[in-house]
């Protein structure tokens, strides 16, 4: 399959919602994933898409910035592929440009839900043994963390919670007098 990894468009925004329904279903908001990022956007220069030769989207990742006690870390996902392209390389490409970005970056520790036999080529581990806890249920199986920069989860552990800082702002507080 041909396709190019380019930094989300802004004419990817809408189509990401759409697409997020058809390759995980409507109840996907319910997870506890989606409390730490309701309302916070997505990091810049950290969400990516996959992009077909006639410009269609094809697949899109985004990180959202968490904090581990007091300790910046990105959360990666949601990845989405169209379910038509699921399976031909798309999403662990994104995958794989991410997180050498997320290195570029600075970014020192990622923390993921999702299924281990995909995401463990990457480096990531389970986060629990590490002393991580999200704040709502998961499975812990699923419950993952990656090291960007050795040694970053050395002494930490604790209670994954928002960043609130990169709240976006609420219609009443984003006008102008």
């Amino acid at each position: 399959m041909d396709f190019e990894i380019l930094p989300e468009r802004p004419a990817d925004a809408p189509l990401i919602e759409p697409l997020l329904d058809r390759a995980f279903g409507p109840d996907r908001k319910s997870r506890t994933v989606y409390r730490l990022r309701e309302g916070i956007a997505p990091l810049p220069g950290m969400s990516f898409a996959a992009v077909h030769p006639d410009g269609s989207l094809l697949a899109s990742l985004r990180f959202w910035p968490i904090l581990i006690e007091e300790t910046p870390a990105i959360l990666l996902g949601p990845l989405a592929v169209e379910p038509a392209y699921q399976g031909r390389g798309a999403g662990r490409a994104l995958v794989r440009h991410a997180l050498k970005e997320a290195r570029r970056l600075g970014h020192r520790l990622c923390v993921v839900v999702g299924e281990p036999e995909y995401y463990r080529p990457y480096g990531f581990t389970a986060a629990s043994p590490y002393g991580l806890v999200l704040p709502g249920p998961v499975d812990p199986r699923r419950f993952q963390v990656l090291e960007l920069s050795p040694g970053s989860l050395e002494g930490l552990r604790g209670l994954i919670r928002r960043a609130e800082t990169h709240a976006m702002p609420t219609q009443s507080s984003s006008r102008t007098a």
